[in-house]
């Protein structure tokens, strides 16, 4: 059967828009960290863009953590594969060609490393997801007493973390002395520039403080905003764009028509020229990233905990019903009071927007690709925004019932009877908590007790703690529906 290739791009049909430039004279300027289907939805598609204007200089070296799927994706395709971008009423195929190789970390560390020492290279992106920092997600902290962690304290010959890999591949730029590197997370962290630099220094002054010195003062760590939907695809996906491209594409993606990368001025070398490219290049990205994190992903963790618990697969589904909409609306107003306002950001406007790709169909987004990792998405998500009203002496309503639903999420059951996974690097343990409190508050409070998500100052502030557990009561009573309706109004 036919594979999408180098060789099989002159057969694909006319809309299909193709690579417009030589790849073979492009060069590997990007190391990334986690190439999985949001890379190649978002930063390679701006990459990508650079390319087809005339600067050669950004390819893109992929490195995949863990598996090796995605390299075997890709591979057999040259490194090519379709961008499919859906609004229901339009729909674009856009073959991307910025992906060069990709190497699997666990099978070929050495390489990764010469990958981020290499000349070409100037800069490295990551999106290894938030657990992938192996930071603790209430203090920020390098998790040091992790497995992985304490091998890369350890040795560096085969690093088994990111930050690990990082420092490797700094040593060894330094030893050949090739200049410092701009280091990009492109994850949903607060301050995630700031906190992948620490979890870098922190490896590094286990084995080399004068490294860590070069580090500190050359290297580059800006903080950065993204904001792209994109859902995982699908057997089907794949289907049907074989039937309307007659090739078979493996490393297919799906995603919607907004893009947004907000990336702060502070760069250690060559960068593309962003600003052309539609990227957002600030003094100040934390006013975009707080909006970002409370608004949609705030909601969407909401959206995917209460919809999930109803029995609804899809976002879109879950917008569609007035009981959900309403409720995150009045989860917007409580998060909108915690904002700071700063020029080119208008809320209102923002909240259309997010009605708007919320309610999108063509995407498919599931609710349950959304509940994964709760643990380390509510603090940021949830959490900062209701210990910022606390704060104010501000009513939680809304924020306590969307986390009251990431609660009874643990319960591994919906309202339906339909049994889910709890996919999170915390499921053990709240699995163990649910076994062993029958009763549903004591449950609820069990669950609030875990520091790893909830900090003491939210956990033991009755202001905090109340609300979530009455919602969590209110929840488990009368249903995702009736509670989302009913969880309180600020007007």
């Amino acid at each position: 059967m036919n594979r999408l290739s180098g060789t099989t791009l002159s057969s694909l049909p006319a809309e299909v828009i193709l690579p417009a430039y030589d790849r073979q004279q492009v060069l590997a300027g990007v190391v990334h960290l986690g190439i999985g289907a949001f890379h190649r939805a978002h930063q390679a598609d701006v990459f990508d863009r650079a390319l087809a204007a005339g600067d050669l200089r950004w390819g893109i070296r992929g490195v995949s953590m863990r598996s090796p799927d995605v390299r075997d994706q890709l591979k057999p395709q040259d490194g090519l594969y379709t961008l499919v971008v859906r609004d229901g009423t339009r729909i674009e195929k856009r073959i991307v060609g910025a992906v060069l190789d990709v190497l699997v970390a666990p099978e070929a560390p050495a390489d990764v490393i010469a990958a981020l020492a290499h000349p070409d290279t100037h800069l490295v992106t990551l999106t290894v997801t938030e657990k992938g920092y192996r930071l603790d997600p209430s203090t920020g902290a390098l998790m040091e007493n992790d497995r992985e962690v304490a091998s890369d304290l350890v040795s560096l010959t085969s690093p088994r973390t990111a930050a690990g890999f990082i420092v490797a591949g700094l040593a060894r730029r330094r030893e050949l002395q090739r200049p410092p590197l701009t280091v990009i997370s492109c994850d949903n962290l607060p301050h995630n520039g700031a906190r992948l630099r620490d979890a870098v220094l922190a490896i590094a002054r286990h084995h080399d403080n004068e490294l860590a010195e070069w580090i500190e003062t050359s290297c580059a760590f800006p903080q950065t905003m993204i904001d792209r939907i994109v859902p995982a695809t699908t057997p089907e996906d794949r289907d049907g764009l074989f039937r309307s491209l007659a090739v078979r594409d493996h490393g297919m993606v799906k995603t919607e028509p907004f893009t947004q990368w907000v990336i702060e001025d502070w760069f250690a070398g060559p960068r593309p020229d962003f600003e052309r490219l539609g990227v957002q290049i600030t003094s100040d990205v934390a006013p975009w990233e707080d909006a970002k994190l409370r608004l949609l992903n705030g909601a969407h963790s909401a959206m995917a905990y209460l919809g999930g618990l109803a029995g609804l697969r899809f976002v879109h589904e879950v917008m569609a019903e007035p009981a959900f909409a309403g409720f995150v609306e009045r989860l917007w107003d409580e998060a909108e009071e915690t904002l700071t306002p700063t020029p080119g950001l208008d809320l209102a406007t923002y909240r259309q927007a997010l009605r708007t790709r919320f309610a999108n169909p063509a995407l498919e987004h599931r609710t349950l690709q959304i509940a994964m990792d709760g643990s380390q998405k509510l603090p940021q998500r949830l959490l900062a925004g209701a210990g910022a009203r606390l704060d104010r002496n501000l009513p939680i309503p809304a924020t306590a019932m969307a986390i009251a639903a990431w609660l009874l999420w643990q319960d591994g059951r919906d309202e339906t009877g339909a049994i889910h996974v709890v996919d999170d690097p915390l499921a053990a343990v709240t699995a163990r908590l649910v076994a062993a409190t029958p009763d549903p508050l004591e449950r609820a409070a069990a669950l609030l007790s875990i520091e790893a998500v909830f900090p003491p100052r939210l956990s033991r502030n009755p202001r905090f703690s109340g609300p979530v557990i009455e919602a969590y009561a209110r929840l488990a009573a009368s249903g995702a529906r009736s509670a989302a309706a009913s969880a309180g109004s600020l007007s």
